[in-house]
């Protein structure tokens, strides 16, 4: 068995606890490489089902092929899925692009807001009709109370501080000092009533191993991880007024991997083109513990 092998078995483990042991269960799709391996794992984990809701925050500003490749997937592989946004700050223009917020300010109105009454229901959902290919918008939904994210360890400092089965409060409000210790391959899944569990199967992944993953499994990915001919790539995927590419001539999967091994990023943050990171020295950990995946 190899590194690969060995993840990939933790993973699906993981992905099979949290299915047995949480009922109201929902898996965070951002589009991204991390959740999309995820997605993956989880048609493999259940033999090529996916027996739980995929959501979606959709913020109205991610990049168009970001929402073109989720809903041909979607399709493709029928997909329950769902997505919320905040109608209430989009439809005020409270947001970072029309100049009323901060980066962070506008990330924590359309992400972690949205997330956390998408979540609890109080919000609409917009889930995905499989007979017309559009999305209906639903009310009064359950809430849901656990929630599967491709968070991994080495990606930003505050996520290296989350467990496989990360608690929160009733708010989906994180305290990062008091999480339950996971020695030897033993999980805590048994929560208080009203505890909101995030549930982290990537969470000793590397950037490198997921996309040796990507390459072993062909899985498909949204095209604005490659080159396209103008010298740069996108690393890290989400709104477009904040994210920026990177310097890269990768074309493909393969050229991805040799450009991780030969050490061209070892110094350079994965979210380094991320410009909501930059405004604050915690910022995404004062996202985080306040709702933010």
């Amino acid at each position: 068995m190899d590194h690969l092998d060995k993840l990939e078995a933790q993973s699906v483990y993981i992905l099979r606890e949290a299915y047995r042991e949480f009922k109201q269960l929902v898996m965070l799709w951002s589009i991204g490489k991390d959740s999309t391996v995820l997605l993956w794992l989880t048609r493999k984990a259940f033999f090529g089902h996916v027996p739980l809701p995929l959501m979606h925050i959709d913020t109205q500003y991610k990049i168009p092929e970001m929402i073109e490749y989720r809903d041909r997937l979607a399709k493709q592989w029928k997909l329950n899925m769902i997505f919320g946004r905040n109608e209430e700050a989009l439809s005020a223009r409270r947001t970072f692009p029309d100049g009323r917020c901060t980066r962070l300010q506008c990330c924590a109105a359309l992400k972690s807001e949205a997330l956390k009454h998408t979540l609890s229901g109080e919000w609409p959902r917009w889930v995905l009709d499989h007979q017309t290919g559009q999305y209906v918008k639903t009310t009064g939904g359950e809430p849901f109370t656990g929630v599967i994210v491709g968070a991994r360890a080495d990606e930003e400092g505050s996520r290296s501080k989350e467990r496989y089965f990360s608690p929160r409060d009733r708010h989906s409000d994180w305290d990062v000092s008091n999480q339950p210790p996971e020695l030897w391959n033993q999980f805590k899944t048994d929560f208080a009533p009203g505890t909101h569990v995030r549930i982290h199967p990537l969470l000793d992944w590397t950037e490198l191993n997921v996309w040796e993953y990507i390459e072993r499994e062909k899985i498909p990915m949204v095209s604005l991880y490659f080159d396209q001919g103008t010298g740069q790539r996108y690393r890290s995927l989400g709104c477009w007024p904040c994210t920026k590419p990177v310097q890269s001539t990768s074309r493909n999967v393969h050229e991805i991997i040799e450009e991780l091994h030969s050490g061209k990023f070892a110094n350079i943050a994965e979210r380094s083109g991320r410009d909501q990171d930059k405004e604050d020295g915690y910022g995404l950990e004062t996202l985080r513990r306040e709702g933010y995946m």
